[in-house]
Parts: C-alpha cells; sequence; structure tokens
C-alpha cells in the first residue's frame, strides 16, 4: 500500500480545512481552502453580528449551516482522494475513519439550536412583544424601554393587583399592524367553560378566554437596520416605542 493513511487525511481536514489536502500532496487546493475558511468564518460572524436579531434572521442562520455542510464536503473529498492514491485498500475496519465526520454533529447542533437563543429577537412584533413581557412579569423594565412605556407598564402591574400569579392571566394581542407600524394591547382575561361539540356529534366542553379589562396599549415601530457595507438591506428591528393606559 502507499499513499497517506485517509483516516489521518480525514482527522487533519476536519481540524482546518485544507489540512487533509497539504497531507495527500495538494498545496494549492489546501492554502485555498485555508482562506476559504478564515473568510467564510468571519462573513458567518459578521452576518450574525447585524442581522440575527432583525427580519432577515434567516439568512445568517442559514449561512452558518451552508459552512458547517462545506466543512464536511472538503473533509470528504481530502478522505476519497487519500482513498484514490492507495495502490492496494484494505478491508474497512470495524470502526471506519469516516465515522469521524459524525463529530461534525456537534457543531451542527450548537449552531442549530443555539442561534435562536439570539436570532429573531426583534425579528417581528410578537418577537419584541415577548421581551417586553418577559421582563415585565420579572420586573425588570429598564433603561432599555422607552419611560412613558415604564411609566405606563408600572401603572397597568398596579392595576391587576399584588397576587404573586398576577400576569398569569395577562394576553397581549397584536390590535392593528399597517406598514411599519403596529399596536398591541395588554388584556387581563379569565377563563369560561362552554358546551362545544366534538365533530358537530358528540358533546363536550372547552375553555374560552373572556377579557376582563385593557391594561395597557404598546406602540411598536419598525426601524430599518442598515449594515456596514451593503447599507439598507431590507432588514428591519421591531421597537415598542411607547406605552399608554387604554382609552
Amino acid at each position: 500500500m502507499t499513499g497517506p493513511d485517509p483516516g489521518s487525511v480525514l482527522r487533519r481536514a476536519l481540524l482546518v480545512w485544507g489540512f487533509g489536502h497539504l497531507s495527500i500532496g495538494r498545496p494549492v487546493a489546501g492554502a485555498i481552502l485555508a482562506i476559504v475558511e478564515v473568510l467564510a468564518a468571519a462573513a458567518v460572524w459578521w452576518l450574525t453580528v447585524w442581522l440575527a436579531d432583525t427580519s432577515l434572521y434567516l439568512v445568517p442562520f442559514l449561512a452558518g449551516m451552508a459552512f458547517i455542510v462545506a466543512w464536511a464536503w472538503q473533509a470528504i473529498a481530502a478522505y476519497q482522494a487519500a482513498h484514490v492514491l492507495r495502490i492496494a485498500r484494505p478491508p474497512t475496519p470495524e470502526r471506519s475513519p469516516a465515522a469521524a465526520i459524525g463529530w461534525l454533529s456537534l457543531p451542527l447542533l450548537l449552531w442549530g439550536s443555539g442561534f435562536w437563543l439570539i436570532g429573531a429577537s426583534s425579528a417581528t412584533p410578537a418577537a419584541a412583544l415577548d421581551r417586553f413581557v418577559t421582563q415585565w412579569s420579572a420586573g425588570e423594565l429598564g433603561s432599555e424601554w422607552p419611560p412613558d412605556l415604564v411609566r405606563a407598564a408600572d401603572r397597568a402591574e398596579r392595576r391587576l393587583g399584588d397576587r404573586p400569579d398576577r400576569f398569569r392571566d395577562v394576553r397581549i394581542r397584536i390590535d392593528r399592524q399597517a406598514g411599519p407600524t403596529a399596536t398591541a394591547i395588554a388584556q387581563s382575561i379569565h377563563y369560561e367553560r362552554r358546551e362545544a361539540r366534538f365533530l358537530w356529534v358528540f358533546p363536550g366542553s372547552e375553555l374560552v378566554p373572556v377579557v376582563d379589562m385593557d391594561v395597557l396599549v404598546l406602540d411598536l415601530q419598525a426601524e430599518p437596520a442598515p449594515i456596514p457595507l451593503l447599507g439598507d438591506v431590507g432588514a428591519v428591528h421591531w421597537r415598542i416605542t411607547g406605552g399608554s393606559p387604554p382609552p
């Protein structure tokens, strides 16, 4: 047998793009792949910083997925090329070196799940409202929110009473959305059981929400989110710009 060990080539290729190609005597391809890895990683980072929490959140997410696919592709290409260079191919061992590619499931899992911890936080009115409600119910409205919104939220909280579970039956719904603006209403509700029929035949019951009172009106605005070098690409951040008591 001659030529490099395919298993070793694969492991090197998984460490750094191009290392596998360098080990099989293809320095030009190896150098190009190493440069492409740096540029691609920088592009994913740049897109994530500027677009992850905007309406174009899918762009950095898909870019990250494409980066991982390319990572696997160049490693497999180096592994297959190493096999071609061998005059005699030994029997496949019980634990094939190709199984090392399974380690890429770790960055795939981390990116596929971890991205959503930061992604799309301001992509839609609902996302902005969710962040507000989380902080409001925890008593953590800080300086990032407009002062009139914080004051209106404090008044609304007092209207809800002092029960520990006072936020449990608060519902916020989008009342109106027109272009780059939207209005949401926070309502105190309770649930009532009403008769219903399953498949229009079988009697049963269902819980339906009933509004007790409106407690807070929220104004939202879609603000352009330009990015360096490219300017305005159509991405927007949805922000809560103010709040007031219900009319």
